[in-house]
């Protein structure tokens, strides 16, 4: 089978979809030109921050990586790289010299079983096969410009999505559920070893336990580790289970409509809405925004153009105008705190303190006043205050 056609449909949409954006071009046409100016190369790079592992050295390690290119049709000569770290990751970095450089945390090397590091090894080179780094989305999210907070969205969608795609190269690599599963357990719990059992079905039941408190549209939402650019792990072996239920495997499975169809309701699980909804813990939430949003775009030095233009994303064009009274908006938050508390959860807080550290960073950064505002308002909804340093961070690599 050709490895094209296991693709994430969301993902070839939304990659089609962002690599005409005009925001997206702009910078990557700028990190082009910084990266062409730079004299070090990534491979020069490598070899003084890692240890190359050269067939000689490690042989299996490069038989796995030869075995995987040639089943997703890659030509491309690979070398592998490895570091000392305790945490498990992998990742491949952009082709240089037509060299493609995969790197191993020496911890998963360790730790991870041949099978276990097929999946990985596929993961990895499915990231190349269908060209995600074209999108270079940590410097899109992280760069001085910010995008709008629809692209933002779009990006942190389409991540997850191009992880979806990476992940059925992965098992198209290595044609083990069972090991494919281990593989992301190890990678969500870091545990490994003698002492854990794991369990495929109770791994997976997970989603279940999610899909079962989505109740009414906007009156649910992920924990705050969920507002990433990756999937959460159970959500991802169940969509590697779908597809190894898909007629992408055996001739007798699911439509390929009906397999996207099932992924894309898995991974709305991490975006339920509340602009839209009319539920009252929904509208709990739009309140808390409206006032947060006003508090947070007036802390420091008044409020500005690229704040209201976030605010009428969020509110339509035309919701700001110079009869609010901003003084009375302010005033009502700490009511509207106390009422959101009372109707939703923590994990829904989340969401809203996430789109408000959107608005802080509209003018390209958030002041100290405004993350000290941010890390108020988390605590009193009781949500982490490092939660509002991550999304303001929003450090995000595909891996």
């Amino acid at each position: 089978m050709d490895a094209h056609t296991i693709r994430a449909r969301n993902d070839i949409d939304l990659f089609a979809k962002l690599k005409r954006d005009s925001f997206v071009q702009q910078v990557s046409r700028q990190l082009e030109i910084s990266q062409n100016q730079e004299s070090q190369s990534i491979r020069r790079q490598l070899l003084a921050t890692s240890v190359r592992l050269t067939p000689t050295i490690a042989p299996e390690i490069n038989k796995l990586g030869f075995e995987c290119s040639k089943l997703l049709g890659l030509e491309i000569p690979i070398e592998i790289y490895t570091y000392p770290s305790a945490q498990f990751n992998a990742a491949c970095v952009k082709p240089e010299d037509g060299r493609l450089f995969i790197m191993f945390s020496s911890s998963l090397l360790e730790a991870f079983e041949e099978s276990e590091l097929r999946f990985v090894m596929g993961h990895e080179l499915g990231h190349h096969l269908y060209g995600h780094h074209d999108i270079p989305i940590s410097f899109l999210l992280n760069g001085s410009q910010k995008p709008p907070p629809e692209l933002t969205l779009e990006l942190f969608a389409w991540s997850r999505y191009a992880e979806i795609s990476a992940d059925r190269a992965g098992a198209h690599c290595a044609q083990d559920l069972e090991a494919v599963a281990r593989s992301l357990f190890k990678l969500a719990s870091g545990l490994a070893g003698n002492l854990i059992r794991f369990n495929l079905d109770e791994f997976i039941s997970q989603v279940d336990d999610m899909q079962s408190e989505v109740t009414k549209p906007g009156q649910s939402a992920p924990i705050e580790d969920w507002f990433s650019t990756h999937p959460f792990s159970p959500l991802r072996v169940r969509a590697l289970q779908l597809y190894h239920e898909s007629r992408l495997t055996t001739d007798d499975g699911m439509s390929l409509d009906l397999l996207e169809s099932e992924v894309h309701k898995l991974m709305n699980l991490m975006e339920p809405s509340y602009l839209e909804s009319q539920t009252t813990a929904a509208e709990m939430m739009r309140r808390l925004l409206f006032s947060g949003t006003i508090a947070v775009a007036t802390v420091s030095d008044g409020i500005s153009q690229a704040e209201i233009e976030m605010f009428e994303k969020f509110f339509g064009e035309g919701s700001f105008t110079d009869t609010l009274d901003t003084d009375l908006i302010k005033d009502r938050l700490d009511q509207q705190i106390v009422s959101t508390v009372s109707e939703t959860s923590r994990a829904q807080c989340s969401q809203v303190i996430r789109d408000l550290c959107l608005v802080a960073r509209a003018d390209g950064y958030a002041t100290p006043d405004e993350v000290a505002l941010l890390k108020n308002i988390a605590k009193r909804i009781n949500v982490r205050p490092s939660f509002v340093d991550r999304c303001l961070e929003a450090v995000t690599e595909l891996d």
